[in-house]
């Protein structure tokens, strides 16, 4: 009865690592963050966004940001029906769903200026490969804190998931 419960608490552990390894949290911007000298477009194209990751916007108090709710009131910088709107300077938000979601950086004429991103946001059980962050002439911030491939993450889970049953077999018997 024993062993019995150690199995369950191992496998029960195992698969919720496996559920956590598979997210990934993305800071906007890489290393350079949430800021007018970044190309947004360029460092998005190679990021892959899932549902369960996190995007994170870290930026100094010259900056806001606003979820925009079309890719009209995108394209068009129109800030004044905003979905949300966030200031810490170290916003985390959760991608729960898929589609694509549209933020801006609310300070008037940084926007139009370029400081706009879209994030579009596949399934979690999604068939493409993600990359790694290839740069792309800017530091594009690869690392732990970016995307950074989710076969790696979930491949990792796996192992621990085996490691661990194989270890509390042999420790039961």
């Amino acid at each position: 009865m024993k062993m019995q419960a150690v199995l369950v608490i191992l496998v029960l552990t195992g698969l919720i690592t496996v559920k956590t390894t598979l997210a990934v949290q993305h800071v906007i911007g890489g290393s350079q963050g949430w800021e007018q000298s970044v190309d947004f477009d360029s460092w998005s194209s190679d990021q892959s966004f899932k549902v369960g990751d996190q995007i994170v916007f870290k930026y100094s108090g010259l900056h806001s940001v606003v979820e925009l709710g079309s890719e009209t009131a995108f394209k068009s910088c129109d800030l004044g029906t905003p979905v949300n709107s966030l200031s810490s300077g170290n916003d985390v938000v959760k991608l729960s769903k898929t589609g694509t979601r549209y933020f801006a950086c609310g300070t008037a004429g940084h926007c139009e200026q370029g400081m706009k991103i879209k994030v579009n946001v596949d399934s979690s059980d999604s068939t493409s490969a993600s990359t790694p962050d290839s740069g792309s002439g800017k530091d594009s911030g690869s690392g732990s804190e970016s995307s950074s491939g989710h076969g790696l993450r979930a491949s990792i889970g796996y192992i621990f998931v085996v490691g661990s049953l194989t270890i509390g077999l042999i420790w039961a018997y």
